[in-house]
């Protein structure tokens, strides 16, 4: 099947992008024919999409080549974690807080020299832009590839779109802008708030792509996409009554965990239930009488376990200043790693992250295929209308 209208849609969450690596081993292995013509990332998913985007070669071939990046990852080559780096990050910000904004401002909270290095040395790039995408594009490869970021000037979510005929659109906060993507719209799009130091596009700072982003599915849809594989590192918790609580006062880690998952990854599961009420309502409209409205039909795949739970299983792996500073912050316990998982770019969790994401995508591959030759997913989302 011809899977030009297909996009793949990689969302963020840092080191958890390592899942979304097993989940497309796992389809390119068994669906060698796979091949999407629209990729969207925002966040780490932006590193994903711009690797994938720019390969010169086979989808599966390109999606080797970014699990042999991942697994030759460590924290030191995405952020500086020696002593010395860290403690004098602490003693900038701790200093122009208490001379009340008049010592000079301190970029992030870690240094990510490291991974501008590090994907210099992995993206084909030619004075600084993806160039692999436009040649993608080109040979008929990728009809489109867009990378989102959040602009700290307006506050709005911008999404940079390269292809062929692509209309742009703009809605309240969020808009899209044609642009040759470059190294600088990946390492902005994966600049973690604070914790990454932000990134010049043009006369504006731009940071991580999901802070803004209320509708991550949007991209790809304007970007004509009647199918859309999303790949969520978000593990998605149950309702039971009895699983485990914390009752005591909630330790830092565990409160910037609850927003790191409410900013980046929450959303997605909004707008996928949006979109799954659309397209039952134009089933019930002739077509005729649609107009721009189509159905456009949505598969997420997600982690089948805790993350936050496993990088805590994986803490003891991290650099000792930075295992340090975590455990000061409550980071060590599962309930409370959300944030761990993270900024743990240990070789030991990534590999895990890939090996959890081929179980997965291999325990749906039934659901995957048939959604891959055209049929329609059956919805197993949560409708919180359902229960008014």
């Amino acid at each position: 099947m011809n899977h030009a209208s297909t996009a793949l849609a990689l969302t963020g969450g840092g080191a958890r992008a390592a899942y979304q690596v097993g989940c497309l081993r796992a389809i390119s292995g068994a669906r060698p024919d796979f091949s999407p013509g629209v990729l969207t990332g925002v966040s780490a998913g932006a590193i994903n999409a711009a690797h994938l985007g720019s390969r010169s070669d086979s989808f599966p071939a390109a999606v080797e080549r970014l699990n042999g990046l991942w697994r030759s990852l460590d924290t030191e080559l995405v952020f500086r974690v020696d002593p010395l780096s860290l403690a004098g990050r602490l003693i900038g910000w701790g200093t122009r807080l208490l001379s009340g904004g008049a010592a000079p401002p301190v970029r992030g909270m870690v240094d990510a020299t490291p991974l501008r290095e590090f994907l210099s040395r992995h993206l084909p790039l030619e004075a600084g832009r993806l160039a692999g995408i436009r040649r993608a594009i080109d040979a008929g490869a990728l009809r489109a590839c867009a990378i989102t970021t959040t602009s700290y000037a307006s506050g709005s979510s911008i999404t940079w779109v390269q292809g062929e005929d692509i209309e742009l659109w703009r809605r309240p906060q969020r808009q899209a802008l044609r642009a040759e993507l470059t190294l600088d719209h990946v390492l902005a799009s994966a600049a973690l708030p604070l914790f990454f130091p932000a990134v010049r596009i043009g006369d504006e700072w731009h940071g991580d792509g999901g802070i803004r982003q209320t509708a991550p599915l949007s991209p790809a849809m304007h970007l004509g996409a009647k199918r859309i594989l999303a790949v969520s590192p978000r593990f998605q918790r149950g309702d039971e009554p009895n699983r485990e609580r914390s009752l005591g006062y909630p330790a830092p880690a565990r409160v910037a965990g609850i927003l790191a998952n409410a900013v980046f990854l929450d959303m997605l599961d909004f707008d996928a239930l949006q979109m799954q009420r659309i397209n039952t309502l134009l089933a019930h409209v002739p077509e005729a009488a649609r107009g721009h409205l189509r159905e456009v039909h949505v598969l997420i795949l997600r982690p089948s376990r805790d993350l936050g739970r496993l990088a805590a299983e994986h803490e003891y792996r991290l650099p000792r200043a930075f295992r340090f500073l975590g455990r000061g912050l409550g980071a060590r316990e599962g309930r409370n790693a959300d944030v761990l998982s993270m900024v743990n770019f240990e070789p030991e969790f990534i590999a895990r992250l890939i090996e959890l994401g081929e179980e997965d995508a291999r325990a749906r591959m039934g659901e995957i295929a048939s959604f891959l030759d055209g049929e329609s997913p059956r919805w197993t989302g949560r409708d919180p209308a359902a229960r008014r």
